[in-house]
């Protein structure tokens, strides 16, 4: 049986329980996750926002502005968290080498080795998770792939 689009009408209708509940277990997900990752965070000597700037940095040396955009801050806030990174050597500003008017922010290999341990010290991934078998996580991977979309 093919599955319809829902119409407007539908998208007014109130959730359903279930619906409502698994709302509110993702909540609670959510809110277990951000407080694990804030206290990985202080065993780093590092507030929440410099995990996460340090995180992003991980993946690739971006920009002030884009930093700004994906931590939803000023980037006057963003400079400061940098500043404050670039300290302790964690992370370093460099030329845009696409243009090099621009400085982006990128981490060092110090930092690369903080943030791989921060992730490495969550317990949320770890304690839950444990608990789920192979087929589990992976099942629950796809799903949430597929929510995200």
């Amino acid at each position: 049986m093919a599955s319809t689009a829902p119409t407007p009408q539908d998208l007014t209708k109130r959730p359903d329980p279930l619906t409502l509940e698994v709302v509110e277990l993702i909540g609670e997900v959510v809110a277990r996750f951000h407080e694990d990752y804030e206290s990985a965070a202080a065993d780093h000597a590092l507030t929440g926002a410099q995990a996460r700037l340090l995180s992003l940095l991980c993946l690739e040396p971006l920009p002030m502005r884009r930093l700004a955009r994906q931590l939803k801050c000023e980037p006057s806030n963003v400079t400061g968290i940098v500043d404050r990174l670039e300290a302790r050597g964690l992370v370093e500003r460099r030329p845009d080498p696409a243009d090099r008017r621009v400085k982006v922010a990128a981490a060092t290999a110090e930092g690369r080795k903080v943030a791989r341990s921060l992730r490495e010290s969550l317990r949320f991934a770890g304690e839950p998770l444990a608990g789920l078998s192979e087929g589990e996580r992976v099942a629950l991977r796809d799903t949430l792939r597929r929510m995200l979309g």
